[in-house]
């Protein structure tokens, strides 16, 4: 089985070390796309996104890079007040339209859902996933547990067996183990075609601290992984290999701009050399 690793990053806005000084913001992912095949596009998170920025997005990368598209947070429930849609069936169409040419550009790798930390594993969140999955019909849906409660030794099966029925491509992290308000890495692909792999850091002592306030994401990531921890990944990797055709690991540990440059190690650790990358035109000499 030839299995296809892509590795990137959560957005391509803030990784300074990749870009030429200067850079305006609107070219970033055009040089991004020189860089790494695959990325995550968190700002569906705080708005849906108006088609006219995705097929902007779609014209500057290459035909294979594949977009990760993190789902709307009212769709997973950070979005404590009203939704500003008028049904909940609304708000699903609404996403589904604005990715809609991501898919027909064969761009579209899945759609993220990644659950907050109070998202536990009772009745009738169990429900919602249901719906959630259902509305979604064929889009491949990644699931992102922060809640421990899924992977206790009492759900652990119940959790893994679920998402393979219902069709979730599981989320694998890798974050700091730092009470309820964190998973365990679970190295269980729930899908054969699809794995996604997130890399939030170890920052222990960070990832509850900071829960409010402007500046809790520069405290939560703020982590560099050494040459060990990730050769862990490699070997994790190499026996993921076995079990799913098509891996995606995006690093999500940017508080200090440490992402791209270990997601670059990682890249040479596992001996890739992606080919069909966007062309490096800028930042020459």
């Amino acid at each position: 089985m030839i299995v296809m690793i892509y590795i990137g990053l959560t957005g391509w806005g803030d990784h300074d070390n990749l870009y030429p000084p200067g850079l305006a913001a609107k070219d970033k992912l055009l040089e991004y796309a020189a860089h790494f095949p695959t990325v995550e596009v968190d700002s569906y998170f705080y708005a849906i996104q108006p088609r006219s920025n995705v097929e902007k997005w779609i014209r500057e990368t290459p035909p294979s890079f594949q977009f990760i598209v993190k789902a709307y947070q009212g769709m997973t429930g950070h979005e404590r007040g009203p939704i500003p849609y008028e049904s909940k069936e609304a708000m699903f169409a609404a996403f589904l339209e604005s990715i809609a040419p991501f898919q027909e550009a064969g761009k579209l790798a899945m759609v993220l859902f990644q659950f907050p930390p109070w998202f536990d594993c009772r009745r009738e969140h169990v429900a919602y996933l249901r719906w959630t999955k259902a509305r979604m019909g064929e889009v491949p849906a990644a699931l992102e547990f922060r809640h421990q409660s899924w992977f206790s030794p009492r759900f652990y099966e119940k959790t893994l067996h679920f998402m393979e029925e219902e069709g979730w491509i599981h989320t694998i992290c890798d974050e700091p183990q730092a009470g309820e308000g964190s998973v365990p890495t679970v190295l269980h692909p729930t899908d054969r075609e699809k794995t996604l792999i997130r890399l939030h850091g170890r920052n222990v002592h960070g990832w509850n601290k900071a829960t409010a306030g402007e500046n809790w994401r520069a405290v939560r990531y703020l982590y560099r992984y050494n040459e060990r921890e990730l050769r862990e990944w490699v070997r994790h990797i190499e026996a993921l290999k076995q079990k799913t055709k098509q891996i995606y690991v995006l690093f999500n540990n940017n508080s200090g701009g440490d992402a791209a440059d270990n997601a670059k190690q990682l890249i040479d650790l596992l001996g890739i050399e992606y080919t069909g990358l966007a062309p490096r035109q800028l930042g020459l000499f």
